[in-house]
C-alpha cells in the first residue's frame, strides 16, 4: 500500500500537472470505484484544480466551488500521468482524470478492487476522512509520546493506527523498527523514555530518507516505480536475507493481512516471535483486514487489552 513517502511523492507530481488546470472529465472503467452519490461525480467537470494534498494515505484533489475528490489507492492502487486520451488499461485500468494536456490514469492490479474515490463538498465534509494521527514530521517529541501511549498496543501496530500516526503503514513501520531496534510486539506501554525517543528519532529520519529517495528516484517524471518493496530496505520484503547491519536473516510474523518483517538479533534479543503466545497477541491487536484497519475512525473504541509483552 503507498504510504506517506509514495503519496507525497505522487501528491508532489500531480500538483505540478494538474494545479491550475480544468479537470474536463472522469473516466471510469468501473462505477463501484466511486463510493459516494451527492455530490455527483460530474459536478467535478469542467471545474480548475485548485490544490493537491495528502490526507493520510489518500490523495485529495481540491477544485474550484469547493469540491474534492478524495482518493484512497489501497493496496494495488497506482497513479500513470500519460498524453491526454490515453486509453485506460484493460485489465487493470479503473479510471482515468482527463486534462486538455494529458490524464492522471488509475489503475489496480488486484482482482480485489479496494481502491476507492469518494466526492465531498466542502472543509467539513473532507474532515470525516482525517483519522486523527499526527504527522510525524511536524510532530515534537512530546506529542509522539502521547500518541503512542494513548492507547496499550503492540509498537507495530502503533504505528500503523490513523488514529495515532498519520500515513504509516507495515512497510515503513518494519523499516522503523528496525532503525529503531525495537520488537514489532512490544506493548508501548513497557517501552521506556529512551526507547521512546528512539523510535521517535527513527521515525521522523526513515520516513524524510524514504521521501527524498523517492523524489530523487522519479525526478521530472511522473512516479512510475511505486511498490512496497524496494531494494534499499532494511527488513521489508527481505525474508530470509540477511540483516544489512547483523547479517542475521530476516524474519517474518504472517497474520491475517499483515506481514512483519524484523531482525531478531536487532529487535528481539534473538528471540524468533513464533508461538502460540505471539497468535494470540496479534489476536487481539491487529484487525483482520486492511480495509478495517485503514477505516478506524477518532471516536472508535480503544481496544486496550493488558496482553503480556514479548521481550
Amino acid at each position: 500500500m503507498p504510504e506517506l513517502p509514495d503519496v507525497t511523492v505522487y501528491v508532489e507530481h500531480i500538483a505540478a500537472r494538474t494545479v491550475g488546470h480544468e479537470l474536463r472529465g472522469v473516466r471510469l472503467k468501473t462505477p463501484f470505484l466511486v463510493r459516494t452519490f451527492a455530490p455527483p461525480l460530474s459536478s467535478a467537470f469542467g471545474k480548475k484544480v485548485t490544490g493537491i494534498r495528502r490526507l493520510g494515505k489518500r490523495i485529495v484533489i481540491g477544485l474550484e466551488g469547493d469540491l474534492f475528490l478524495v482518493l484512497h489507492l489501497m493496496i494495488a492502487g497506482r497513479l500513470r500521468w500519460k498524453p491526454a486520451g490515453a486509453p485506460i488499461p484493460g485489465k487493470v485500468g479503473l479510471a482515468s482524470f482527463d486534462f486538455p494536456h494529458g490524464a492522471l490514469l488509475l489503475t489496480e492490479a488486484s482482482t480485489r478492487k479496494r481502491a476507492s474515490l469518494h466526492v465531498v463538498k466542502g472543509e467539513d465534509a473532507l474532515r470525516d476522512f482525517h483519522r486523527g494521527g499526527i504527522e510525524v514530521g511536524e510532530a515534537t517529541l512530546d506529542a509522539f509520546r502521547e500518541a503512542l501511549l494513548r492507547e496499550n498496543h503492540t509498537v507495530k501496530r502503533a504505528l500503523t493506527d490513523p488514529r495515532l500516526f498519520s500515513g504509516i503503514g507495515n512497510a515503513y513501520s518494519d523499516e522503523i523498527l528496525h532503525a529503531a531496534r525495537l520488537s514489532p510486539v512490544k506493548r508501548t506501554t513497557q517501552l521506556k523514555d529512551d526507547e521512546i525517543t528512539r523510535l521517535y528519532q527513527a521515525t521522523t529520519t526513515t520516513l524524510a530518507l524514504w521521501t527524498q529517495t523517492l523524489r530523487e528516484e522519479a525526478k521530472d517524471g511522473f512516479p512510475e516505480k511505486v511498490t512496497a518493496f524496494r531494494e534499499g530496505m532494511a527488513v521489508h520484503g527481505k525474508y530470509g536475507k540477511p540483516c544489512p547491519v547483523c547479517g542475521a536473516p530476516v524474519q517474518r510474523i504472517v497474520y491475517a493481512d499483515n506481514e512483519t518483517n524484523y531482525c531478531a538479533r536487532c529487535q528481539t534479543g534473538g528471540k524468533l516471535l513464533a508461538d502460540r503466545a505471539l497468535s494470540r497477541l496479534l489476536h487481539e491487536d491487529w484487525p483482520r483486514t486492511l480495509e478495517e484497519l485503514e477505516e478506524i475512525r477518532p471516536t472508535d473504541a480503544a481496544r486496550t487489552r493488558a496482553t503480556p509483552a514479548d521481550k
